[in-house]
């Protein structure tokens, strides 16, 4: 396995980022911060269908955090698809969290499951960054697609792309 020795420099976000991202309402409230997801109690490495390792780790919480840890990143997701609506969201579940001990930022994904039909859909969590999130808005205005994020304290919250 492949280490990373360098990682991007994290920029502290300055006030006229925070200024620019409140009127263009990209800031809210969420019930679970990036800080929460680490009270993780084990981890287990996931592995593609080759068997080859993905770097990523799925983590597992006790019941008790469990509980309130899956409610919250419901409400996350309802905030990114129905703009907090969680009325058509009663067959969402969170299936699975993982965690890239690898990645600049050591972001979690966030694997939300329709019990319906089967269909998925991922989410990320990650601790605040700048220039990540200048990245984000760039891509949002030169996309025909709408980049969905947003910032909670020092919570990044953004749609898988």
């Amino acid at each position: 396995m492949k280490m990373i020795e360098e990682k991007k420099k994290t920029f502290q976000m300055i006030s006229s980022l925070w200024d620019f991202m409140r009127e263009w309402g990209r800031i809210i409230r969420v019930p679970i911060a990036y800080v929460d997801l680490l009270r993780f109690t084990h981890a287990v490495a996931l592995y593609d269908k080759r068997g080859e390792d993905t770097l990523w780790s799925t983590v597992g919480y006790d019941a008790m955090a469990r509980k309130e840890i899956h409610s919250g990143l419901l409400q996350i997701y309802a905030n990114l698809r129905s703009e907090g609506d969680r009325s058509a969201m009663e067959h969402l579940v969170v299936d699975r969290i993982d965690l890239c001990m690898y990645g600049n930022s050591q972001p979690f994904r966030v694997r939300i499951i329709n019990t319906l039909n089967e269909n998925f859909d991922y989410f990320y969590v990650k601790n605040a960054d700048a220039s990540r999130i200048y990245g984000l808005e760039l891509e949002h205005l030169l996309s025909p697609n709408r980049i969905g994020y947003f910032v909670s304290g020092n919570t990044l919250i953004e749609d898988h792309i």
